[in-house]
């Protein structure tokens, strides 16, 4: 198991408020947690908001403020197809990479243009529990899963759509990316992802449906 395709159980237990894998209760069908992260842009985003609504799937996009800044109605777009939305920071800032007001400021930078939102998903997962404690207390944390890397350029679509097959199980978290980057791996994933887990009779859920019993 790679950690960074499904991160181990241990991990989670560091940081013990934050969502990492959420099961449906007892009774009830399978379900999972569509995400998306680094969005939203002009060449991604809207096609991912038709394909959600073609499958009847609510998604919950972690936005970079800096993009909800250069393209504006791709936000209230979002909001309107009744996806959910969380901070991804303003310039998708490392936490490692940047100082802690640095990256607090720009936590709030991203909620100044996007509106206050409720949920965070640290860039590149870089976190630590105390800081991840401090940033509870104004957001509820997210974390992943099941990563399938469509960001790498290396892998196939075939390969990225099979590390979904691969992970994914009742609960899971799933991290694809709106993003250039992301391109044709994202869009092949996303659809075949999408069949397949319909096939096997699970729902699809937004964050906020993980923290209503919290």
């Amino acid at each position: 198991m790679s950690v960074i395709n499904q991160p181990p159980s241990v991990v989670h237990k560091l940081f013990g408020n934050s969502l990492w894998r959420s099961e449906s209760v007892e009774g009830e069908q399978p379900r999972v947690f569509l995400t998306f992260d680094d969005g939203p842009v002009p060449e991604q985003t809207p096609w991912v908001l038709d394909v959600l609504d073609r499958y009847h799937v609510r998604g919950s996009f972690f936005l970079v403020g800096d993009n909800v800044h250069k393209y504006p109605d791709l936000l209230p777009e979002i909001r309107r197809r009744g996806h959910v939305v969380g901070n991804h920071t303003y310039n998708h800032m490392q936490l490692f990479k940047s100082s802690w007001k640095d990256y607090v400021d720009n936590i709030r930078k991203c909620d100044e243009v996007s509106g206050q939102l409720s949920f965070f998903r640290p860039p590149h997962g870089q976190m630590l529990p105390w800081r991840a404690l401090q940033i509870e207390r104004t957001h509820n944390m997210v974390f992943w899963d099941v990563m399938p890397a469509d960001y790498d350029s290396t892998l196939s679509v075939q390969e990225v759509f099979g590390n979904v097959k691969r992970y994914v199980r009742n609960g899971s978290v799933i991290v694809l990316h709106d993003s250039i980057k992301a391109g044709e791996r994202m869009r092949y994933t996303l659809q075949n992802s999408i069949e397949m887990l319909l096939k096997r009779g699970y729902s699809f859920v937004t964050v906020d449906a993980a923290f209503k019993k919290k």
